[in-house]
C-alpha cells in the first residue's frame, strides 16, 4: 500500500519527441514510449513538415493506444536555426507538467526507464541525463559505433561528471520546466546548434546540480554506416572546438598519440625502449576498454573479440583524422541545413542563393 501510493505522488513529465523522417527501427522504438510503466506522463510529438512519413507513423500508434496521453503537433515553430528546437516549440509551449523529457528519435526504452529517471530528480537535482550507448544491431558500422560509445566516449562522458564537470548530450535528458523558463526557455537556445551543451550550462549556472541515470540512453537508429558514424564524430568535433577551445588537445587523450607521447617521454627519461613500451601502452588501453566495454554492455557483446579488435583499431585510427577534418572547415551539416559555427557556439545558417 505505501509503494503504491509513493508511485501516484510521482512528478508528471512531459516527453517532447522530435521527429524527422522514418529509418526501420522509428516505429518500434517509438512505441517503447507508449508502454512505459509510469503513472503520469504526457507524449508530446513534433514533426516539422506535414509531408513527413513520421506523420503516419504517429498516427498509427495514436489510434494503437488511445489511452496514453499523446499529442501530434505539426509545423514547428521558427525562433533561430537550430531546427531541433523550432521543432519542438509547440510541443514545449503545450507541455502540462513541471518536468520535461527531451529524447531523441532514435532512443529505445524500458518500461521502468522513466521510473529510472524521476528517481534520480532529487530536492537539489535540476537535470538527469543518460550515458549514450548503442543497442546490438548487425553489421560492422554497429559493431563500430558499439565499440565508440562503449570505450572512448563514456571513458570521457562519466570520469567528466564524476570529476563534476558538466558533461551532458541531449540524447535523453530529463529536465526541470521551470528553471528552464527562467533562462528564457527553449528560445534561449535557438541560437546554438548544441542546444543541449548550453541548456546544461543555464541549469548549471542557476545553482543546479545534475544527476546521471542508471540506464543508459540506448540509442537503436535503423540507418547507420561508416560515413554517417565519421561524418557524426567530426561534427561533434566541431561543436567542441567552438565552444571549448580546449578541445584542441583532445587528441593527446586518445589512444595511439598519448602513447607515443609517453613512450618518447620513458625513452628520454628512464632510457626505455620507445616501440616496446608503446606496444605494451596500447595492449594495456587495448584490455582496459574490452573490460569497460563488456562492463556498459552490462551482459556479453553480440559480436566476437575478433570484431572488438578491428572495429577498436579503427577506430583509434580514426581519432587524429576526424579531428583535423573538424579543424579544416568549420561548417557542418545538421538535418536539411548547413551551418557556419562562431566563436562561442552559436551559428549562422548558409543559405543557397
Amino acid at each position: 500500500m505505501k509503494v503504491k501510493q509513493a508511485f501516484v505522488q510521482l512528478a508528471g513529465v512531459s516527453l517532447l519527441k522530435p521527429l524527422k523522417g522514418v529509418d526501420p527501427n522509428l516505429i518500434s522504438n517509438l512505441e517503447t514510449f507508449f508502454t512505459l510503466d509510469y503513472p503520469k506522463y504526457e507524449i508530446l510529438l513534433c514533426i516539422q513538415d506535414q509531408d513527413d512519413p513520421a506523420v503516419d507513423v504517429c498516427k498509427k500508434l495514436l489510434g494503437k493506444y488511445p489511452n496514453v496521453d499523446a499529442r501530434l503537433f505539426i509545423g514547428g515553430k521558427k525562433v533561430g536555426i537550430n531546427p531541433k528546437i523550432n521543432n519542438l516549440m509547440p510541443g514545449y509551449e503545450g507541455a502540462k507538467y513541471g518536468l520535461v523529457w527531451i529524447c531523441d528519435s532514435g532512443i529505445r526504452v524500458k518500461p521502468d526507464t522513466l521510473m529510472d529517471l524521476t528517481n534520480q530528480m532529487t530536492e537539489k537535482v535540476g537535470l538527469v541525463h543518460g550515458l549514450p550507448y548503442v543497442a546490438d544491431r548487425q553489421g560492422f558500422a554497429a559493431t563500430l559505433e558499439q565499440v565508440y560509445f562503449g570505450t572512448s566516449h563514456p571513458r570521457s562522458y562519466i570520469s567528466a561528471n564524476v570529476t563534476g564537470i558538466k558533461c551532458v548530450t541531449g540524447m535523453s535528458c530529463l529536465m526541470r520546466k521551470d528553471v528552464l523558463d527562467q533562462a528564457g526557455g527553449l528560445v534561449a537556445f535557438a541560437q546554438y546548434i548544441a542546444e543541449d551543451y548550453f541548456m546544461a550550462k543555464a541549469i548549471a549556472d542557476r545553482g543546479w546540480k545534475f544527476s546521471m541515470a542508471t540506464q543508459v540512453a540506448l540509442q537503436n537508429s535503423g540507418s547507420y554506416s561508416i560515413g554517417q558514424f565519421q561524418s557524426r564524430m567530426i561534427r561533434w568535433t566541431k561543436l567542441r572546438i567552438n565552444m571549448l577551445p580546449a578541445t584542441v588537445l583532445e587528441p593527446v587523450s586518445e589512444c595511439f598519440l598519448a602513447s607515443l607521447i609517453i613512450g618518447w617521454a620513458a625513452h628520454h627519461v628512464f632510457r626505455w625502449d620507445m616501440m616496446v613500451f608503446f606496444m605494451c601502452h596500447c595492449l594495456a588501453w587495448f584490455i582496459s576498454d574490452y573490460i569497460q566495454l563488456t562492463g556498459v554492455q552490462g551482459g556479453a557483446l553480440c559480436f566476437s573479440k575478433l570484431d572488438f579488435a578491428v572495429a577498436w583499431f579503427i577506430r583509434e585510427s580514426m581519432a587524429v583524422q576526424i579531428f583535423l577534418s573538424a579543424l579544416w572547415d568549420p561548417t557542418i551539416s545538421w538535418r536539411t541545413g548547413r551551418y557556419r559555427l562562431r566563436c562561442g557556439g552559436t551559428a549562422e545558417e548558409i543559405l543557397d542563393v
